[in-house]
């Protein structure tokens, strides 16, 4: 080899030992993909079925509760009146500040509420701790004292309540058998609305049925230990049934409450329509139906509405924030 020789040397390649094979193909859709793809269609339908079922319950959500809700917002802030209303803002809610008759309707609807709330959840408790023994005939009581909660609310039984305690009704008929004169209840200012509270303590088969379910989920066993650490019956009643039915009760007292101060029907039929006598059956509902459907000043109605929402909010509220203080539940530390 001469100096002008030039010599190239290529390094060789190293191997990385594999045979040398065909170049990797792309992946082909497979079962995997096909699954996938049909398992979002089936979930798809389901959906689209699930939301077919729910349509009623929905198109019933936004046609009579959304959207009356938002309908009465806005009338609340005007003078609306057989089809014509102007905006006056927030002239309804101030108007509600002058008003005594409005007055009058919040103290005769909390006064209903405090006074028959406690003595029906009592007298329902009562009864289902009767009930609990073990009576024969159990299922045939548990439906004679759940009647009264389904018929309570009737314009039959407000009927039949206004002749019971009216001038010639049958509670003045017992009276006459003991020579006393009895009163016109149901038109007498002082005693009309102890006739509603004595009507709504009678219709306790909803909370009974709620607290006996509550004492079956008792167990027997902590009665067996305090029976043996010598508790009598009250001690038992006051220790071991009371603290655990405190869920319960605390259940039915939303419950009650609630609904005490949404009772219409009963002051409705009674008192005519009127709220009388001198207005001692003017509930707030009442009077909300007066303002709207009697004087036609709806206006002034959904601003009412709207108030007995509040109202109930706060005392909804005011039970939660309470039930940490006597509600135990067995998760408790």
């Amino acid at each position: 080899m001469t100096d002008n020789d030039v010599a190239v040397v290529r390094p060789k390649q190293r191997s990385s030992g594999a045979p040398p094979g065909p170049a990797a193909a792309a992946p082909s859709p497979g079962p995997d993909r096909a699954r996938r793809r049909n398992g979002g269609s089936i979930r798809s339908r389901e959906r689209w079925a699930a939301l077919s079922f729910l349509s009623p319950w929905l198109i019933g959500l936004l046609a009579i509760t959304i959207g009356p809700m938002i309908a009465s917002f806005y009338l609340s802030f005007t003078d609306y009146s057989l089809g014509y209303g102007e905006w006056v803002g927030g002239e309804n809610y101030a108007r509600m500040l002058d008003d005594p008759r409005l007055a009058n309707a919040i103290k005769v609807t909390a006064v209903y509420t405090f006074v028959s709330v406690p003595l029906q959840l009592a007298a329902a408790l009562l009864l289902a701790i009767v009930l609990d023994r073990g009576l024969r005939g159990m299922a045939f009581y548990r439906s004679i004292f759940y009647l009264p909660s389904l018929l309570g609310g009737s314009v039959a039984i407000a009927i039949m309540w206004r002749q019971v305690f009216g001038t010639e009704g049958l509670v003045n008929q017992v009276l006459a058998i003991f020579g006393i004169q009895g009163e016109g209840w149901v038109s007498h200012p002082d005693y009309a609305l102890g006739t509603l509270i004595i009507l709504h303590v009678w219709t306790f088969g909803s909370p009974m049925i709620i607290f006996l379910a509550g004492l079956r989920q008792i167990p027997t066993m902590y009665y067996e230990a305090a029976a043996i650490d010598g508790a009598g019956v009250l001690r038992r009643f006051w220790s071991v049934t009371l603290p655990l039915l405190t869920p319960i009760i605390f259940f039915n007292l939303v419950l009650q409450i609630i609904n005490s101060f949404q009772s219409f029907t009963q002051a409705f039929i009674i008192s005519s329509g009127k709220g009388g006598p001198a207005d001692s059956t003017m509930f707030l509902t009442l009077y909300l139906y007066d303002q709207g459907f009697t004087q036609f000043d709806m206006g002034y109605a959904s601003a009412i509405a709207w108030l007995l929402l509040a109202i109930i909010a706060i005392f909804t509220a005011l039970n939660f924030l309470m039930s940490k203080f006597w509600v135990f539940y067995g998760d408790n530390d």
